[in-house]
């Protein structure tokens, strides 16, 4: 597994589940996933290390 393949799982098994090609037209959909996945973690982080 590559780096990008690592950053890009979320979003690539949320597309497996749904039943569409993440590597198609609907890699906007991947792309939305690994987007919250990624806010969700970065704000976390941020959180903990502000408070």
């Amino acid at each position: 597994m590559t780096l990008s393949e690592a950053f890009l799982w979320p979003g690539t098994k949320v597309c497996e589940k749904v039943g569409v090609d993440p590597e198609g037209e609907a890699g906007l959909l991947r792309w939305l996933v690994n987007t919250l996945v990624y806010l969700v973690i970065s704000l976390i982080v941020v959180w903990i290390v502000v408070v």
